[in-house]
């Protein structure tokens, strides 16, 4: 049995997200896991098979509960909460363009607001803990070799892990690997030279890599991709080795592959001074996205502060002023007839 539900959910993301609005795989997963969340929340809710689910029991009761239960129950944070929203949104306004004939419906999904937080300070590391952390992975393994070059290429390139996940080994320039080519967000593409320490570390991974029929950089023992999971695991065994020279890394909240690409931003604003260049380089659409940084820099603060003149206060003197409450006794004292 399909239902309309079924129907428009399976040609939104088969054919509508990749083919009409060129998303990538990546994104089309996260749309997915959206839907499967949703449409899992309202069969329980209605006691009902999720195949038997139809347009109309995604109303915006049911998705406002979805988005309540994310936070309450899944403990999701709000910036997910809103992703789910964008994604449920997205579908409602396919609907609208394919004539399912819920224009009401989407109307009401597509005018819940997104939800508002409070942005916490992202988390960088020193130079000194980047340092203890790229040098963590052991020379001699074969999965050290290919640690210290993943590690090293996603802090000094500044990539987002899905970004190191779908790498592959012609996107170097070869032979010379002056620079790396880089599919970011948005498929919006950037060319980034690297250092030649990056380049010494790659040369000894591509001269112990397996010869393998996956295009991928990086590759794990058996000669597949390594996937998200694989690298957050990978890292998260070199943070212990990293934490024994570099203690103060046991301060940070959480330490991802994300922060390696936050710490380069960081680094690079530092020793420039110019959001721009870092933005050109994070690969971001907007400065807007890149002006976080700007809150994580006290140099740009001091910077503001040297530029801007003190005005000059002439110091007071409080030695002969009133005391305000034997004023006020004063005061009402004097409408006291003796």
């Amino acid at each position: 049995m399909n239902t309309d539900l079924v129907k428009y959910l399976t040609a939104f993301l088969k054919e509508y997200l990749p083919r009409d609005c060129g998303f990538s795989p990546h994104t089309v997963a996260s749309y997915s896991l959206s839907f499967k969340l949703l449409v899992g929340f309202i069969a329980n809710k209605n006691g009902i098979r999720p195949i038997e689910l139809t347009l109309a029991d995604l109303d915006v009761e049911c998705i406002l509960d979805f988005l309540d239960y994310l936070e309450n129950e899944l403990g999701n944070s709000v910036r997910t909460r809103n992703n789910r929203l964008a994604a449920i949104k997205s579908f409602f306004r396919y609907l609208e363009f394919a004539g399912a004939g819920c224009l009401v419906l989407a109307r009401q999904v597509n005018a819940l607001p997104l939800k508002r937080f409070k942005e916490a300070l992202i988390d960088t590391l020193s130079h000194a803990e980047t340092k203890a952390l790229l040098e963590a992975p052991r020379e001699n393994t074969f999965s050290g070799i290919r640690d210290r070059a993943l590690l090293h290429l996603t802090y000094s390139a500044a990539l987002r892990v899905s970004e190191v996940v779908n790498l592959t080994v012609a996107d170097l320039r070869y032979p010379s690997l002056d620079s790396v080519h880089v599919m970011g967000k948005g498929r919006r593409e950037r060319i980034l030279p690297l250092w030649k320490e990056t380049k010494a570390l790659l040369r000894q991974w591509l001269a112990v890599r397996p010869e393998t029929d996956c295009p991928n950089l990086f590759v794990n023992v058996r000669a597949e991709a390594m996937t998200r999971q694989g690298i957050n695991q990978r890292l998260a065994v070199h943070l212990k080795t990293a934490v024994e020279q570099q203690p103060s890394l046991l301060s940070k909240k959480r330490i991802s592959p994300h922060t390696l690409r936050h710490s380069c931003a960081h680094h690079t604003l530092e020793a420039t001074g110019d959001i721009r260049r870092v933005s050109l380089w994070l690969g971001h659409s907007s400065l807007q996205s890149t002006e976080i940084y700007l809150r994580v820099d006290p140099g740009e603060k001091r910077d503001i502060q040297v530029s801007v003149l003190p005005i000059e206060v002439k110091k007071g003197c409080f030695k002969h002023a009133d005391d305000r409450l034997m004023a006020l006794l004063t005061d009402m004292g004097g409408k006291i007839v003796m």
